[in-house]
């Protein structure tokens, strides 16, 4: 998969796939990554990227001239183009892993009050939220749905992680423990050290199904009556 990110900070993006598991799956050559800056694509001598809106307001809006100049430079409209936005479509498990069975992206990092709207119209293929609230940083929306999208990549993270994580299944992840055995005067649950593995599949299920209806009723809710009813099982813990 290859990733092309617009930006006007590209040093910001650089430093994430300069780390961690975006590192390896570049070192590896599962990715490729473009950090474009837009202001390379201003016309003044001072790389001006912004303006008033139109209408008033306050903040500044991203002009169309630099960014469109920026999208043709990369062929964006041969591509899936995404713009992280709130007020766009929520991401979620399956959004992503639609995401990672394409070959190219764009990413267009929005600032201060986000970008003129004929650019989405002209070039956006997916307007993408995180979430329910709003962040100063284009970067940090686009970093997360990248981050997102990698990890699904073939070879990026092992199958067994990936069947395990949360929101599979529609279930969030159930409870982690490692060394030692007692910490802070909680012992790790005995069916864990037990080297029973069905045992162990069972509790985790449960676990499951149970962490799913305390922190996110909604998931729960759409849970089949069979997974509902372990919830309330008071089986072994």
């Amino acid at each position: 998969m290859t990733l092309t990110v617009l930006t006007l900070f590209p040093d910001f993006v650089e430093s994430y796939f300069a780390t961690s598991i975006a590192a390896r799956a570049v070192a590896r050559g599962f990715i490729e990554y473009r950090a474009v800056n837009i202001r390379d694509f201003a016309q003044d001598r001072h790389g001006t990227c912004d303006d008033a809106p139109y209408g008033g307001g306050a903040g500044m809006v991203l002009m169309p001239g630099p960014l469109g100049r920026a999208l043709d430079s990369v062929e964006a409209l041969k591509k899936r183009t995404v713009f992280p936005t709130p007020s766009g479509n929520l991401l979620t498990a399956s959004y992503a892993r639609e995401l990672s069975e394409e070959r190219e992206l764009v990413l267009i990092c929005g600032r201060y009050e986000g970008i003129d709207q004929r650019i989405v119209d002209l070039y956006v293929d997916d307007e993408i939220s995180i979430g329910d609230y709003v962040l100063s940083s284009g970067e940090l929306a686009a970093l997360v749905i990248v981050d997102a999208v990698i990890r699904l990549g073939e070879g990026v993270i092992s199958e067994e992680s990936l069947r395990e994580e949360s929101f599979n299944g529609g279930l969030l992840e159930y409870p982690q423990y490692t060394r030692p055995e007692v910490f802070a005067g909680m012992q790790v649950p005995e069916v864990l050290l037990s080297g029973n593995h069905a045992n162990i599949r069972e509790w985790r299920l449960r676990e499951s199904v149970r962490k799913t209806k305390r922190n996110r009723p909604d998931l729960f809710a759409r849970l089949d009556d069979d997974l509902k009813g372990i919830a309330s099982d008071e089986g072994a813990k």
